[in-house]
């Protein structure tokens, strides 16, 4: 292609709108475009003859004479061979035959010339030249010659033809009928061995599979399986009708539905023999998964506990299944029962017994199958919260039976008006404080609550007990899967009348067993012995937080003297958060006017000094400066439809990738004056207001943000400006210092914690000038620190991801990476300087060598998980490849994210499916974890594995987790609040074995788009949230597209050099970060594919304004670099939904788009610069936004993809400039990777190892919060040595 293209024919840019084009002509017969240049006829061969007359020329005799062998009798039709043949309506026009013409009862003919059956030369020599052979009543595929090239054959009313070679004039179009047989065999074998595969992997499969050589075709593209979908799919259908009935048809595969919703393939038009499937290869037996490695406890779980369910699933399924499988319009549904197949044979109609209430095997309707599984994988975050019941309502008393309740002893104490005893007699039953009961409940329906009596007395409204709730595992996040025998205590607690009382329970506690770690693998009956299950004995042994769904060890706090005889859990910890939450006043300094002065405050356990800096909502304060208003998308200029025929779909102002809606971040000022009201003489804190000195981000100044792109991101601008603001609007506390009194670089001031800012400028918002800042700025008041000492500012914060100083060397821990892929976690983790990764399991081998190249010191295994497990269970030492496997006592940290193919796209479990899952990795990763008892454990997973059969998976891994004795608890984290430019949401499952602190989720460190961040999860109808608090701001700006590679050079299409040097220094504060402090010259991995020339063509011409795809490219002839002419779409039909042009031109490009019309299969085009298969599926698919589109240099990448496809799930995957995809070393930095960072094979196989990561920024994040969690209890242990120390000191 030249620079000048696209080459725009002038007829197109001048057209008058008020004449709209008319419609081309077609053939009433084949209904091809008389118009198009393309258009052949029909020319015989010299002296054809009629069919019949050659039908007995003696040239086709079935009598070999060299051979003396009969090929065949005339009992059936003939059979003959043809060759330089061509196919043709009665007008004379050359068609395809496999365009649905023969099934519409189209009369097609051919010419060639026709062979003896035996004779194998394609020449012309020694045949009989005919013409007007048929019509074709049938065409069929016979097989493989030497498995490339098909052997195709026509039936006429006369005889039977196996095709040779197509007349020159012919070869094109029969070369497409090859390609497409061809590819549907590629298809039908990639899928049936690898069934979960998604669209981009098919596409990969397309892509790098060789033609054969009788195709004369350079590669096959995207454009060859969109072109042949329909065919494609057609085959995938007749390979399912030979399958296991059992087995989950291989159409419903993920890449097969985007190909179904990409090219808008209708399903179930079964043209009863009209054509015979394609045969594929054989295929091995299917092993089938790995089995599952498990250790007892997980096998238990999963074979004991839910056999129940299963079955009640199943029976469900089976009633449902007839509605479900059935959408009554298509040919498939309305065909009549076989009689049979297995379902047939059990209906009452053919002498079965009727149980099975299963449709027709042959009548499964493929359209709501696929409609099935799409539903499935899609997340309702939407639906409303169901409060957690309340135990009691005692809006009504229950009358007192004072016969049945008597106190015993004397009263222990008496207390605000009641009077206190140890022990009570109800029903002949003695109960005392400590014992735990059942309740009986308002409502007779529900089972009997239960709870422990931690006070009993008698008041005013009588005789009265404090209930300390037990939450039964039913009504947790483990629904049905908890074990019936296990209580959970919670933060609940209530008064009660002694007659709701219905009897005394037992419930035990059970604590973690001091060699817990070492019982992993083991007998759980000989470890933890079940409770009695007589209906009155429980145990416990976690607390459970009911908003969070935290399970955690409960509290070790004991009664003293003064309150045992009311000692509550809950109340305790109640009044605890209470008393954090409320502000106080600590030192009191003068009074003003009626306003007390202080200087020093806390809140949530963070002490507020004058001379801090603080974190404030957006909304809490306004600058001097007037901005202009936020950037908006420029108003859209008309378009000429005519040239941009699809430009109308893009109707929506949002753009997906798009930065416009994202928050602001947090702003900043520093405590000037702390004062509050007074109330009853005293300090009101609930009134309590602060001046602050604002600080100006470099984007809030007259300058616009692009110019400060480049600045640090924790710059910032000191300004005499001051608000009053209120002391509830304070988000947290941060650190900012004057460049210039830092004791250390400026680098590992920033790296030295979170939340450190600096300032080396001050702004006038009235004079828009940068000036030094005045004295009182550089040396804040009353911080009892000396000058540049900002590291111990963060003592004491705990809602916060603070890390405070402290003497206490943290040991690494020894981590084993499972699923580690080419390592992002691990890198994640040792960023954080939290772990030490000594093994690594990844069996596919380049992502196992990326991992070697990047961490030497790690042993990794190039090998199924399960297969290791079943050698440290049986005691070896080492694998058969001689290297050493992790004992018992060895793995401190567990970490990896098992794939979940096989059962991610199926809502329900049934006996199957089940299956399925009990033999997935998901198991197996609970079994290490089972065996190892590591001191953490972290399960990273996408998004929808927390709603996987309705949570199912969820709740069966917190189980395991659960009763393993684990801490655990869930959440979904989006990458871009931690510092990458790409919208990634991932499923978190975090435990912490007994002793250890169950980390927190970490708060978010960027603002991000918030449509991005919906991060509930809805379980059972109850809506869970994590503890993350920054839910609408954040400490720093969101990174972009610009920020991530604006300084990466500039490549083309397909570049390919596996090193380069960098165009220059980096541009940005995060692209400092990614190449790091060491300098390294060379730039790794800056490669991208290289698409086909007419993708390239459709790249090309994208424009690169911001939010730019398929609907902006021209409909125009251009020629590809291959030199073949695109073709301009045609728009032939009235499309009802979007009515015509302004032009008055029609916008349908199939029959599809008119009320009641079904699809035309010759109305299908190809080679054209816009697609053909988006506007004829786009009403169906959101317009398919996105498709062909540029990433926005202001936005953020959508998730990063395994392989970036412009038609693929994410189709924003082109650069914001250049005519190509992005980059593996882009995709890289969108997933936060350091450019040092390696990664190993071909260009996809980089990819791969890219998308499938965690990004490093996230785990780091995560890895931050274990290591307060390590920290505090290694203070607590040092705490307690000493006090130890000094008792024995005393003595």
């Amino acid at each position: 292609m030249t620079p000048k293209e696209p080459m725009v024919k002038e007829e197109t840019l001048t057209r008058s709108a008020a004449f709209p084009k008319a419609a081309s002509p077609r053939c009433p017969q084949c209904g091809q475009f008389l118009d198009d240049p393309d258009l052949k006829y029909q020319q015989h061969l010299p002296d054809a003859v009629d069919e019949l007359q050659m039908l007995v020329s003696e040239k086709l005799s079935i009598y070999d004479e060299s051979s003396s062998t009969v090929y065949e009798s005339y009992e059936s039709s003939p059979q003959h061979k043809v060759t330089c043949f061509s196919v043709y309506c009665n007008r004379g026009h050359l068609c395809p035959v496999d365009t649905g013409l023969i099934e519409k009862n189209i009369e097609l003919y051919f010419s060639g010339c026709a062979k003896a059956i035996y004779d194998d030369n394609p020449s012309v020599e020694g045949g009989v030249n005919a013409k007007n052979l048929g019509p074709i009543n049938e065409w069929w595929i016979t097989g493989y010659d030497g498995g490339e090239k098909a052997l195709i054959g026509f039936s006429t009313p006369f005889a039977e033809y196996i095709l040779m070679e197509p007349s020159p004039d012919y070869a094109p179009i029969f070369g497409l009928m090859q390609e497409k047989i061809y590819i549907s065999k590629i298809v039908v074998e990639f899928l049936r061995d690898n069934p979960h595969a998604i669209y981009e992997d098919l596409i990969n499969k397309i892509q790098t599979t060789v033609p054969p050589s009788a195709l004369n075709l350079n590669r096959f593209t995207e454009d060859s399986l969109l072109r042949h979908a329909e065919f494609v799919v057609n085959q995938v259908e007749s390979y399912n009708d030979a399958k296991d009935n059992d087995e989950t048809p291989i159409f419903l595969s993920p890449c097969m539905r985007a190909l179904i919703g990409l090219a808008g393939v209708t399903l179930g038009q079964r043209r009863a023999d009209r054509r015979r499937k394609i045969d594929v290869s054989a295929k091995e037996k299917d092993k089938g998964p790995t089995k599952a490695t498990t250790t007892k406890l997980v096998y238990q779980i999963f074979d004991t506990f839910f056999s129940e369910q299963i079955e009640k699933d199943d029976m469900e399924d089976k009633e449902n299944a007839f509605k479900r499988r059935r959408c009554g319009v298509c040919e498939v549904c309305q065909q009549p029962e076989c009689g049979k197949c297995k379902a047939c044979k059990d209906m009452v109609k053919f002498g079965g017994t009727g149980r099975s209430k299963q449709a027709c095997l042959n009548r499964r309707c493929p359209n709501l199958a696929v409609k099935e599984a799409d539903d499935d994988e899609e997340v309702d975050d939407d639906i409303p919260e169901v409060p957690s019941p309340k135990k009691m309502h005692q809006g009504k008393k229950k009358k007192q039976n004072k016969d049945r309740i008597s106190w015993l002893g004397q009263p222990l104490k008496i207390e605000e008006k009641r009077t206190y005893y140890q022990k009570v007699c109800i029903d002949e039953e003695t109960l005392e404080v400590g014992d735990c009961v059942s309740v009986i409940p308002d409502d007779s329906s529900k089972p009997l609550y239960l709870a422990r009596v931690t006070a009993l007395w008698e008041d005013k409204n009588g005789q009265m007990f404090h209930a300390h709730w037990f939450c039964a595992g039913t009504d947790t996040v483990l629904g049905a899967t908890s074990d019936p025998l296990e209580l959970f205590l919670v933060g609940e607690c209530e008064d009660m009348q002694l007659s709701y009382i219905h009897s005394k329970v037992k419930v035990v506690y059970r604590a973690p067993s001091e060699n817990w770690a070492m019982e992993g693998g083991m007998d759980l009956e000989t470890v933890l012995p079940g409770a009695e299950d007589d209906g009155k004995t429980y145990f416990y042994q976690l607390w459970y937080n009911q908003d969070y769904a935290r399970f955690e060890s409960p509290p070790k706090t004991q009664p003293t003297q003064d309150n045992k005889h009311k000692f509550c859990l809950s109340c305790i910890r109640l009044g605890e958060l209470r008393h954090k939450e409320m502000p106080k006043v600590l030192e009191q300094l003068d009074e003003v006017d009626g306003r007390l002065y202080c200087s020093s405050i806390t809140k949530n356990g963070v002490v507020y000094r004058i001379g801090d800096s603080v974190y404030l909502p957006p909304e809490a304060f306004t600058f001097n400066l007037k901005l202009a208003s936020p950037l908006k998308r420029t108003k859209k200029e008309p378009v000429d439809e005519n040239l941009y025929p699809e430009h109308y779909r893009k109707y929506s102002d949002y753009i997906k990738g798009s930065n416009l809606d994202a928050p602001e971040p947090y702003r900043i000022g520093r405590i000037k004056a702390i004062h509050c009201g007074k109330k009853n003489g005293k300090a009101n804190e609930a009134d309590i207001k602060i001046r602050i000195n604002k600080f100006y981000r470099p984007e809030n100044t007259h300058r616009s943000a692009s110019a400060f792109y480049g600045t640090d991101i924790n710059l910032l601008f000191w300004s005499d400006e001051e608000a009053v603001v209120d002391f509830s609007d304070v988000q947290g506390r941060c650190t900012v210092e004057f460049e210039d009194d830092l004791l250390e670089n400026l680098q590992d001031y920033s790296k030295g914690g979170p939340d450190r800012f600096y300032f080396s400028e001050a702004y006038n918002a009235k004079s828009k000038k940068f000036e030094d800042p005045p004295n009182h700025a550089r040396n804040p008041l009353n911080k009892g620190k000396g000058k540049g000492k900002g590291k111990g500012n963060a003592k004491c914060q705990v809602s916060e991801p603070k890390e405070p100083e402290t003497a206490i060397k943290l040991p690494k821990l020894r981590t084993l990476d499972v699923f580690s892929g080419c390592g992002g976690l691990s890198e994640g983790f040792h960023q954080a300087g939290i772990s030490e990764t000594l093994w690594a399991i990844e069996m596919w081998d380049p992502a196992a060598q990326a991992f070697r190249l990047n961490n030497p010191s790690s042993t990794v295994f190039t090998e199924d998980c399960n297969v290791l497990l079943k050698l440290v269970m049986a005691g070896k030492l080492t694998n058969s490849l001689g290297q050493r496997l992790p004992q018992k006592g060895d793995v401190e940290m567990l970490c990896g994210g098992p794939p979940c193919q096989g059962f991610s796209g199926m809502n329900r479990f049934n006996s199957r499916t089940y299956s399925t899952f009990k033999n997935s990795l998901v198991v197996s990763f609970l079994s290490y974890c089972d065996y190892y008892r590591p001191r953490f454990f972290l399960l990273e997973n996408v998004r929808n594995f927390v709603s996987f059969k309705r949570s199912m998976v969820l709740k069966l891994t917190l189980r395991c987790l659960v009763r393993m004795g684990y801490q655990c608890t869930f959440g979904v984290l989006q990458a871009g609040q931690y510092g990458v430019a790409q919208t990634r949401r991932r499923a978190i499952i975090l435990a912490a074995a007994p002793g250890e602190k169950l980390p927190l989720f970490p708060e978010p460190l960027h603002v991000f788009a918030p449509r991005a961040c919906q991060l509930s999860v809805v379980v059972d109808d109850k809506k869970f949230v994590s503890n993350i608090t920054r839910l609408t701001s954040g400490p720093y700006r969101t990174i972009t597209v610009r920020d991530t590679m604006s300084d990466l050079p500039e490549i083309q299409n397909g570049a390919s050099a596996p090193e380069i040097s960098y165009s220059g220094e980096p541009q940005s504060w995060f692209q400092r970060q990614l190449r790091d402090s060491a300098y390294q010259p060379i730039l790794r991995d800056h490669i991208c594919k290289d698409m086909s020339p007419l993708v390239a063509a459709r790249m090309k011409n994208i424009p690169r304004s911001p939010g730019s795809d398929w609907r902006d490219l021209p409909n125009i002839e251009v020629l590809l670099s291959d030199g073949v002419r695109t073709k301009k779409l045609r728009y032939n039909f009235h499309d009802k939904k979007n009515g015509r042009s302004s032009t008055g031109a029609m916008r349908g490009v199939c029959s599809c788009v008119e009320a009641g019309k079904l699809c035309d299969p010759s109305a299908k085009q190809f080679n054209t610069l816009i697609p053909w298969c988006l506007p004829h599926t786009g009403n169906r698919h959101n317009h398919w936004a996105g498709l062909y589109g540029r990433l926005e240099w202001d936005g953020f990448f959508s998730t990063t993809v395994t392989n970036p496809e412009p038609m693929g799930k994410q189709g924003r995957v082109l650069h914001p400039e250049q005519h190509r995809v992005v980059s593996v070393r882009e995709c890289a930095r969108s997933q936060g990777f350091r450019d040092t960072y390696r990664f190993f094979g071909s260009i996809l196989d980089r990819h791969r190892q890219v998308g499938n990561a965690v990004p490093p920024p996230l785990a780091k994040a995560i890895g931050l919060e274990i290591k307060l969690c390590m920290l505090a209890r290694a203070q607590e242990m040092a705490s307690a040595a000493v006090k130890v120390q000094e008792t024995a000191e005393t003595e």
